[in-house]
C-alpha cells in the first residue's frame, strides 16, 4: 500500500454505491482527494440552467454523504485538462480515478490527460459507472458494426447475458489533510438568483443518493403496477422519475436492474412480468441512446440521415416563442411546455407530441427544440436528448418516419381523455367539459363563456391550423426528397 494519495475525479457519477472508481481508490487504501470540477474548457457542452440547479444540490449532497466518512469533495471550476495534472502533481498523487463518458470531446479529454499523467509519473484508471453494457461491447454478430435499430440492439445485449452486479459503497476512506485550494459550493454560481425561477423544481424533487434510493423504492413499491399499460397516460403516477438521477449519476442503471430482481424474487413489487419487461426495455432505450452517441458524435449538431442536412427549416421566432412559454392554442402541447417550465421535466408521451408539434406544425428546426430541453430539464442528458428529437424529426436512429405526425388533438383525447393533465398546467381551460377540453377553439361559444374562456385574450387561438400545418409539412419533406 502507498501512503501517495489517491485522486477520485467526481463527474456523471455523484453517488458513492456502485462507484467502481471510488471503490478502486478506497481499496488502494490511501488518502483520497476528492473532486469535482465546473469543466470551463474546452468544447465540452455546459450544462443548461435546470441541470445547474439539480447540479448545484447534487454536490451538496455528495459532500454529506463523503463528510460522513471524514472525507472533503473539493469543488474547482475551470479546465480539467490543466487542473487533473497540476492538483496531480501538487498532492502527489499515485493515482487518478474516474468513471467514463461517452461523448467525442468528453473521451478526448480523458485520452489526453491519461496520456498527460502517466508522462508525470501517474497512473490513471478509468472505469464504467454509466451503463449496464459499454457502447464497444454490443455490435452486430453479422458485421461487428453498432446497431442502428433498437429492438436488435436490445436483444444482442440481452443475449450477453446477466449484467453485471453493482458495487456496495466502500467503506474505510481516508481524506486528505492537504490542502486543495477549492471553492465553496456557491462559488459555482449554479443557483438562478435573479429572478430565482426554481420554486417548482425544488417543490417536485429531492436530489442525491438517498434522493434516488427513495424514488426508485416508491417505484417499485406502487408506481410499476399497470406501467406497460398506463406509462402514456400523463395524468397518472406511473412513470419511474428516476432519469435526472440516472443522468448526474445519483443511481446507476445496474443498481435499478438488482432492485428490480431482488423485489420479484422477494413477491414485494406490484409489476407483472410485462411491466417489468417494458421498463427494462426504457433502460435499454437509454443504452442505446448511448451507443448511438458514441458511434455518432455529433449526435446534437447534425442529423444521422445525410437528407435532412439541407432540409428547408422555417424560422419563426414568434412561433418559437409560443412554444416555450407553452401558448400556441393547442392545449396538450401547453400543458407539456408548462409543466417543462414549472418542473424541469415533461411527461415521455406528451415529449414526443411537443416535439412533433415544433418540427411538423411549426416547421422548426429541431435543434432548437434540442436547445431548449436542454436548458430547462432537469435529466438534459447528452445522448437520450438530441437521440430522441432526432428520433421525432426523422433523421436519427431508427426514428419514426417524418410523415408521422402528431395530432395533438387526438392525442389528448387518446392519453388524457378527462383532461386532467391539461386542467392541471392549463387552468385557464379547467372549466371547459371534457368533450372540448382539447380543442377549445371547436367549443360552442355558450360552453366558451360558462367556462370563462374567451380565446385569444384567457387562452390563445391556435397558431396553426393543424391541417394547413400538416399539408406544410410533407410538401417540406418531399421538396426535400426531391432535392436530395
Amino acid at each position: 500500500m502507498s501512503n501517495a494519495p489517491t485522486l477520485v475525479w467526481f463527474r456523471t457519477d455523484l453517488r458513492l454505491a456502485d462507484n467502481p472508481a471510488l471503490r478502486r481508490a478506497a481499496e488502494r487504501g490511501a488518502p483520497l482527494v476528492c473532486l469535482y470540477i465546473l469543466d470551463e474548457g474546452g468544447d465540452r457542452r455546459p450544462p443548461g440552467g435546470a441541470s445547474r440547479w439539480w447540479l448545484h444540490q447534487s454536490l451538496a449532497a455528495l459532500a454529506q454523504d463523503l463528510a460522513r466518512h471524514s472525507v472533503t469533495l473539493h469543488l474547482l471550476r475551470g479546465d480539467p485538462a490543466r487542473i487533473v495534472p497540476d492538483l496531480a502533481r501538487r498532492c502527489g498523487a499515485g493515482l487518478v480515478v474516474w468513471n467514463r463518458r461517452y461523448g467525442a470531446a468528453e473521451r478526448a479529454l480523458d485520452g489526453a490527460l491519461k496520456n498527460d499523467l502517466k508522462a508525470g509519473g501517474v497512473a490513471a484508471e478509468s472505469f464504467n459507472s454509466h451503463l449496464l453494457r459499454e457502447p464497444w461491447q454490443v455490435k452486430g454478430a453479422a458485421t461487428g458494426q453498432p446497431y442502428k435499430v433498437f429492438t436488435p440492439y436490445w436483444k444482442a445485449s440481452l443475449a450477453l447475458g446477466a449484467f453485471e452486479a453493482p458495487l456496495p459503497a466502500p467503506g474505510g476512506l481516508t481524506g486528505w489533510a492537504g490542502d486543495v485550494g477549492g471553492l465553496p459550493l456557491d462559488a459555482l454560481g449554479l443557483l438562478p438568483t435573479r429572478p430565482d425561477w426554481a420554486g417548482g423544481l425544488r417543490a417536485t424533487w429531492t436530489p442525491g443518493e438517498a434522493g434516488a434510493r427513495a424514488r426508485l423504492a416508491a417505484f417499485l413499491d406502487r408506481d410499476i403496477r399497470g406501467y406497460a399499460e398506463r406509462r402514456d397516460m400523463p395524468a397518472e403516477s406511473v412513470t419511474s422519475r428516476l432519469s435526472p438521477h440516472l443522468a448526474f449519476g445519483e443511481i446507476g442503471p445496474r443498481q435499478i436492474v438488482q432492485a428490480l430482481a431482488f423485489a420479484r424474487s422477494a413477491g414485494d413489487t406490484p409489476a407483472s412480468e410485462r411491466d417489468e419487461a417494458k421498463f427494462l426495455s426504457e433502460l435499454g432505450w437509454r443504452e442505446f441512446a448511448y451507443h448511438v452517441l458514441f458511434s455518432h458524435p455529433a449526435l446534437a449538431r447534425e442529423p444521422m440521415n445525410p437528407r435532412f442536412a439541407a432540409f428547408p427549416w422555417h424560422e419563426d421566432a414568434g412561433a418559437l416563442a409560443a412554444w416555450q412559454r407553452g401558448r400556441t392554442g393547442y392545449p396538450l402541447v401547453d400543458a407539456g411546455m408548462r409543466e417543462l417550465w414549472q418542473t424541469g421535466t415533461m411527461h415521455n408521451r406528451v415529449r414526443m407530441v411537443v416535439a412533433s408539434f415544433l418540427i411538423k406544425h411549426l416547421g422548426i428546426d429541431w435543434r432548437a427544440g434540442e436547445a431548449w430541453f436542454w436548458d430547462t430539464l432537469v435529466d438534459a442528458d447528452p445522448a437520450s436528448n438530441p437521440f430522441s428529437w432526432q428520433w421525432v424529426a426523422g433523421c436519427g436512429a431508427d426514428a419514426a418516419p417524418y410523415y408521422r405526425i402528431f395530432n395533438p388533438m387526438l392525442q389528448g383525447l387518446k392519453f388524457d381523455s378527462a383532461g386532467a393533465y391539461v386542467r392541471r398546467f392549463v387552468p385557464e381551460l379547467a372549466a371547459l367539459p371534457d368533450e372540448h377540453i382539447h380543442a377549445p377553439w371547436q367549443a360552442p361559444a355558450g360552453v366558451l363563456a360558462r367556462a370563462g374562456v374567451r380565446l385569444g385574450q384567457t387562452y390563445p387561438r391556435p397558431i396553426v391550423e393543424h391541417g394547413a400545418a400538416r399539408d406544410r409539412a410533407m410538401a417540406d419533406y418531399w421538396a426535400s426528397a426531391e432535392a436530395t
